[in-house]
């Protein structure tokens, strides 16, 4: 049956005939809206699912290194076996994700991560058990198969949202949102479990919040994008365009890694160690507030011309944390900067991310933003490192120029790749 017509009212005045539209019905959102984007048919259910999942991606780490560090008191060992699983992951994380390509997330999502469950499992027991130290090392590279859920739900927007890039922008923006929100909350509620409860607690809360919200994401199947089981499409790494993107993605890494580590050393140096991580958790709110504003508003132009302009703008703002620190030397003025330094995080990776997607053949669609976020863990583990050695060779206020000229190369790159494709 048709919808009836809205209620109106006619009357004359004079020689004036007056409607009135008694239709009280709330206008229709803009078609790229949170709103809209999110009450496609199963889109809020695979979104929760997908939340519930990436959360304890903020949580493995912090949990292992305070369940090993107390328990062996050995903060040396925990770093040695967090970064142990920090490079088995950069191995294999491409690898499931061509599996999902070719067989379907939800047919290799969910045995990859009850594995890698089982393997957070073991080397809790081990740790509880005092087993040897080779053991840590095994059971936390078996944690390595957990997918990139991430890019499993980005794929999925890409497939619900094809040919209105409009509303894929603002789903890519609220996928970033997430992240950030997942990197403030993941390590606070660690913390809290472990120092509440037990050591141990972070870990198993982590591994039923993984298995719940993949197993909820897997059900969703009919926003679940076809399998590939045979691409024709060759490797994303032959994808023109993208191997600068990648390097691009390795110098945004080592600014996010280089940034935590001198902004803890930084701390550290005046006696509040415990504020670190209430300081980064403010760059990761501003980050988040900026990818939910960037998103609602319409892009203009191809992401190919804003993608520079976005990541001069985060070059630029990182001379606040530089200038808070070894200027003003002060760690409210620092929490301050990197709050508005932050705000360019969610739009350049936005961006980032939709010229990956804009690259890479559907069929690899999954593999290539998995190569996208390996690039961002090589440089995170490469900007901790330069950045740590900067905080204890120089001072850690000249720490902050390490994730200024990471970002000064990441816009060396985008503008030389720009050029390129002009001519």
């Amino acid at each position: 049956m048709p919808d009836s017509p809205p209620p109106r009212l006619f009357t004359v005045t004079a020689d004036t005939l007056v409607i009135v539209d008694l239709d009280r019905r709330a206008p229709e959102p803009p078609p790229h809206s949170y709103r809209r984007v999110l009450s496609l048919p199963g889109a809020r259910a695979f979104t929760a699912g997908n939340l519930l999942a990436r959360l304890p991606m903020g949580m493995f780490s912090v949990s292992a290194v305070v369940m090993i560090a107390g328990a062996r008191d050995s903060y040396a060992l925990a770093g040695a076996v967090t970064a142990t699983g920090l490079a088995a992951t950069a191995l294999l994380a491409p690898w499931i994700a061509r599996l999902v390509d070719r067989h379907g997330q939800a047919r290799v999502a969910v045995p990859a991560t009850l594995f890698a469950a089982l393997g957070s499992l073991a080397l809790l027991l081990c740790v509880h058990y005092g087993a040897p130290d080779w053991t840590l090392f095994a059971a936390y590279a078996a944690t390595a198969t957990t997918p990139n859920t991430g890019g499993m739900s980005r794929a999925r927007w890409n497939h619900l949202l094809s040919g209105d890039p409009a509303a894929l922008h603002t789903a890519n923006s609220f996928e970033q949102a997430v992240d950030e929100l997942c990197f403030m909350l993941g390590p606070a509620v660690a913390a809290f479990l472990c120092a509440t409860f037990f050591p141990e607690a972070g870990t198993l809360a982590g591994v039923v919040l993984l298995v719940t919200g993949i197993l909820t994401f897997a059900a969703q199947r009919a926003t679940e994008p076809p399998p590939h089981p045979r691409p024709t499409a060759a490797s994303p790494l032959r994808s023109p365009g993208l191997p600068p993107l990648l390097a691009i993605c390795l110098a945004l890494g080592a600014v996010f890694g280089a940034t935590e580590v001198v902004t803890i050393a930084f701390a550290d140096e005046r006696g509040h160690r415990t504020a670190a991580g209430l300081v980064l958790a403010l760059q990761a709110a501003g980050s988040c507030a900026a990818g939910l504003v960037h998103g609602a508003i319409r892009p203009s132009g191809p992401a190919s011309r804003r993608h520079p302009r976005c990541v001069a703008a985060m070059a630029t703002l990182l001379t606040l944390p530089l200038l808070a620190a070894t200027v003003l030397d002060s760690l409210p003025l620092l929490a301050a900067a990197l709050l508005l330094s932050g705000t360019a995080t969610a739009p350049t990776m936005v961006t980032t991310m939709a010229l990956v997607q804009e690259r890479i053949p559907v069929a690899r669609l999954n593999e290539g933003m998995t190569l996208a976020v390996t690039g961002l863990l090589g440089g995170i583990a490469c900007g901790s490192a330069i950045g740590g050695w900067t905080a204890d060779h120089a001072s850690p206020a000249t720490g902050f120029t390490v994730p200024l000229g990471a970002a000064t190369t990441a816009l060396l790159i985008a503008l030389a790749a720009a050029r390129s494709r002009y001519r």
